[in-house]
């Protein structure tokens, strides 16, 4: 930065500053600061405050000691408190005084990632070392990063011994039971019946049972109900709106851009039903991985079932991230948007930040800059096509890619209908403008030339009319569109890419041939083509039975989804700053038989789902409590609130209200291609037609994520989230209360329940079915006839049907509202 905090505007902050927090930078708060703020501070302020440039006004940004530390005018950062920060406050350029730059201001989303940083507790992982961020081309000990666990490939380990024989109904049970006989841990009993439906109703549905369908499950008396279930439910096709939605929250899932200029992507929706298909379908993971990579460049052997057309929409993964649309220099927006690509690719399939090896080497993990560029070659020899429009301060636009046999084209033929309609566009522009010249040479001539002037516009004026009708024309004649879809394609001219000195694309090292993270090694894995992106090696690399990675993550995200925690609870981390597995055993057991499996996601859950770990209840036992107080070794199921989907889609389904048929297309398609910033009304008015849809239909637009989604915790579309936070605030408590979502399908769910013939018990029992998927205790029947009663006869408004409707949908509105109908036992 150019200039350094002047003295005496902190007379009052005498002291050092307040340290960072106490307890460590978590994975995510790291892999923030070298993804956002790093690079800003190396760029921007290092030349004026660090120990390789000058140090003016004493400060020093370039190490986490020295940012504590201050400069002569005391502080520059309070940790916690962006308002109160002297170093926001100069890059905001608040004071006339305190500019930092001096010349030029930093962009909008820099300076809000500073203010974050800083809000979040100014996490730094950086040591106090001069010359830390300099640039050098590093020897990475590449053995002695190989010695890492998850660098290590997967090794089946015999199954353990245990002291309980009879209880282990699978392998993954004798993994488990053996640590907690190792921890002097016991089992508690297994879950009743009913609590188990509705926990894998929800689990592989994202539904609750229907009383129909859990009767049917209680009435059977099979050994096996429990499997067969299991079986049902894998083949319903719930099951790929609910496993779907999960990769989803990974592929950073939206339906708009985001950031300063939110464009819409009205064809995101087709990458969105792929992968619901996917899972429907049990694509192999690996070609899942495959075809979202290279798709374009797979054929019917390389992706066998798939189609052509299908292989295209995979590739959308690349293409949903948020971008710098407003960002002028070209060669910035490619390498941003590079980055955006490498992060979600190499963290949504390896569980690794790769992206912060994009300034220097990886502080962590043996991954180098060379290891960052060679992947970078890869991605800027491709093009990505997310479409939206120019104008409007969207200055780096794109095609997108056209869909079907003829789609090619159709796109050929609107590309040159559109060229012809410039060109008449032009023409009757320069005739218009020809007529309003005329017409001021006619105001100014003697009346003698008037005469002939007419004349002239006269035939300027058929000639304007003629011009409009060929092009009204031509427009009503326009040719059929194709379909379109978001993805990647061949960039034309494949080639390495060269290391980016700190970051800044106008600052060029030498230049590293494309290739793949030489810490994996992959034997088998060809390298990229010369006369080609690399991607489908790429894909081939990420998806080998060799890559250590690929398969453990995986399995780790669906012990996750299934049992709360992974094995790993760094889901989206198995670097050196994400968690150890609690058992390494059961999760390489478990990723080897993964792919002994031929990589099917739906056998993996048909096996975890059988356990008898998957299978307990989720009773409290003091003394496992006291030695396991977090579940790590599951000898209890954990309690589990359910996602913002989930508890959306059950009150529409308690309500009568669901419509359990897909929704076709998106509201987003019907808007149209546009910036959101002035839309919502838009949306809000094509939104009805979804709104009794599942969840997984509505549309997703970042910034603005549907209310019933937000207050739930739904994953930061712009954000790579295989592990959703879980909250517990007011504002749900408000939301279920005030919501007019929530009082209308309440409402629905008392006429229902008024509909129920027999007494008021019998129509309790029934609410409480609807909603909790069991009777009522004996005492919560009472009390529910209770405050039924006290509301029908406190009402002295409206007819008697009135005020039975009210109080009846005062007693939904209290189950609907309770903790257990938000909660998984």
């Amino acid at each position: 930065m150019k200039s350094a905090l002047p003295a005496g505007i902190l007379a009052a902050m005498t002291g050092p500053l307040a340290g960072l927090p106490a307890s460590a930078p978590t994975a995510e708060q790291i892999a923030y600061f070298e993804k956002r703020v790093r690079p800003v501070l190396v760029e921007h302020c290092y030349e004026c405050h660090s120990a390789e440039g000058k140090t003016k006004g004493g400060l020093r940004l370039d190490t986490r000691e020295a940012t504590l530390r201050g400069g002569d005018s005391g502080p520059a950062i309070v940790p916690g408190k962006p308002g109160e920060s002297l170093l926001v406050a100069a890059i905001r350029h608040t004071d006339e005084d305190l500019k930092m730059p001096e010349k030029k201001k930093l962009s909008d989303r820099a300076i809000a990632d500073l203010a974050k940083w800083v809000a979040m507790g100014a996490p730094d992982p950086r040591q106090e070392t001069a010359g830390a961020d300099s640039f050098v081309v590093q020897e990475i000990d590449l053995e002695k990063g190989r010695e890492f666990w998850a660098f290590q490939p997967p090794v089946e380990a015999p199954a353990p011994k245990v002291k309980a024989h009879a209880w282990p109904r699978s392998v993954t049970d004798r993994f488990l039971l053996a640590a907690m006989e190792a921890k002097g841990l016991q089992p508690v009993a297994d879950a009743d019946r009913r609590t188990l439906a509705r926990r894998m109703y929800f689990d592989l549905t994202g539904l609750p049972p229907t009383p129909a369908q859990l009767r049917a499950f209680l009435d059977d008396d099979a050994p096996d109900a429990a499997g067969r279930l299991v079986d049902q439910l894998l083949a319903s096709p719930h099951f790929g709106e609910r496993w779907g939605r999960h990769w989803l929250d990974v592929a950073r899932y939206s339906e708009s851009n985001g950031m300063e200029r939110n464009f819409t992507y009205p064809h995101a929706w087709r990458y969105r039903d792929y992968v619901i298909e996917a899972f429907n379908k049990d694509k192999p993971y690996d070609q899942f991985i495959r075809e979202q990579i290279a798709g374009d460049l797979l054929d019917d052997g390389d992706a066998p079932g798939s189609t052509a057309e299908e292989r295209l929409v995979a590739t959308g993964f690349l293409a949903l991230g948020p971008k710098q649309l407003n960002e002028r220099d070209k060669q910035v927006f490619t390498m941003d948007l590079v980055d955006e690509q490498i992060d979600a690719s190499t963290r949504a399939v390896l569980g690794l930040t790769v992206s912060c090896a994009r300034c220097h080497d990886h502080k962590f993990d043996p991954i180098g800059m060379e290891d960052y560029y060679a992947l970078a070659g890869i991605f800027t020899s491709s093009r990505t096509l997310y479409g939206t429009q120019g104008g409007g301060g969207n200055r780096q636009a794109s095609g997108l890619m056209a869909l079907g046999e003829d789609g090619p084209g159709l796109e050929k033929a609107r590309q040159e209908h559109q060229k012809k309609v410039a060109a008449e566009q032009k023409r009757l522009a320069q005739a218009n403008k020809r007529l309003a010249n005329l017409r001021k040479q006619a105001a100014r001539s003697k009346a003698r030339q008037k005469e002939a002037m007419e004349e002239r516009m006269d035939e300027m004026r058929e000639q304007t009319a003629e011009l409009k009708g060929r092009l009204g024309e031509l427009r009503k004649n326009a040719p059929p569109l194709p379909a379109y879809a978001m993805g990647a394609t061949e960039g034309g001219s494949p080639g390495d890419c060269r290391i980016c000195l700190r970051g800044d694309p106008k600052k060029r090292g030498p230049q590293v041939a494309r290739g793949y993270l030489r810490v994996v090694e992959v034997a088998s894995a060809p390298p990229p083509a010369g006369d080609a992106s690399g991607r489908k090696e790429l894909a081939q690399w990420l998806t080998s039975p060799e890559n250590p990675l690929t398969a453990r993550v995986m399995v780790n995200r669906i012990w996750h989804h299934l049992f709360g925690t992974g094995l790993v609870r760094t889901v989206d981390n198995f670097g050196l700053m994400g968690e150890r597995p609690v058992n390494r055993d059961l999760l390489d057991h478990l990723a080897v038989q993964f792919m002994d499996d031929g990589w099917s996601v739906k056998e993996t859950v048909r096996r975890l789902m059988r356990t008898r770990a998957y299978q307990l209840s989720g009773r409290h036992d003091a003394r496992n409590f006291e030695i396991d107080p977090e579940n790590r070794h599951c000898w209890q199921m954990s309690h589990r609130r359910l996602g913002a989907e989930a508890i959306r889609d059950a009150i529409l389904l308690a309500g009568g209200k669901l419509e359990l048929a897909p929704y076709e297309g998106s509201v987003v398609q019907e808007l149209g291609n546009v910036n959101f910033g002035r839309q919502q009304a838009n949306l809000d008015g094509k939104s009805a037609s979804v709104a009794n849809h599942r969840s997984i239909y509505l549309p997703i637009i970042r910034n603005a994520v549907p209310e019933a989604l937000r207050v739930f915790d739904f994953a930061e579309p712009s954000l790579i989230v295989g592990n959703r936070p879980v909250t517990n605030v007011p504002t749900q408590a408000l939301y279920m209360l005030n919501d007019p979502f929530v009082l209308e399908h309440t409402g629905h769910l008392a006429a229902r329940v008024l509909e129920e013939g027999g007494d008021a018990s019998r129509r309790v029992d029934r609410a409480y079915l609807l909603t909790l998927s069991r009777r009522p205790e004996p005492s919560e029947r009472e009390r529910a006839l209770a405050l039924v009663d006290a509301i029908r006869t406190g009402l002295d408004t409206g007819d008697q049907a009135e005020r039975e409707r009210t109080a009846w949908a005062a007693l939904a509105q209290s189950l609907i509202g309770s903790a257990e109908f938000r909660y998984l036992h």
